[in-house]
């Protein structure tokens, strides 16, 4: 049976995966660190100090990107989800967007919106009130604004706004 893998070696493992926010990595480390100690003859009593410095070995040797994280899960969920659950999702991490990606958020989620009601409905209920109230549930669901899911169901997904 092979050794277990040290911290410095599961954070570079779970990094090369995909990135993670500093927070995230955080509470990995922790939970794996505790479970090392569990296992050895003299347990530490708190490994909170050795994961932060581990935390900010990675970050200075830019294994550990707060910039790249929030790159990505943007890159991820943008195409699905609207501005809210993106934001609310990056603040679960401990991460915010910078200024120029939600201004640039902000300029596309309509047409994301859009783009989301075409592949789940396709086209806009007549005079049906409920499938109505039911595609602008899905939408606020995937955390798009109200105004724009006003501007996509009532319009019908046209894109003369």
């Amino acid at each position: 049976m092979a050794p277990p893998l040290s911290l410095r070696a599961r954070a570079l493992q779970w990094l090369s995966q995909r990135e993670h926010s500093r927070l995230e990595l955080r509470r990995k480390l922790l939970r794996a660190a505790r479970r090392r100690d569990a296992q050895a003859a003299e347990p530490v009593a708190d490994p909170g100090p050795e994961v932060d410095a581990l935390l900010d070995w990675l970050a200075a040797n830019r294994y550990l990107s707060e910039a790249r994280f929030v790159e990505s899960r943007v890159h991820a969920r943008s195409a699905r989800f609207g501005n809210r659950r993106i934001t609310q999702e990056l603040a679960q991490h401990g991460a915010v967007l910078d200024a120029g990606t939600a201004e640039q958020l902000e300029a596309t989620e309509l047409a994301r919106a859009r783009a989301v009601w075409l592949r789940k409905f396709g086209a806009a209920p007549v005079a049906d009130m409920a499938a109505r109230a039911k595609q602008m549930r899905f939408l606020a669901g995937r955390g798009f604004s109200a105004e724009v899911i006003r501007r996509v169901v009532l319009g019908g997904g046209d894109m003369e706004d």
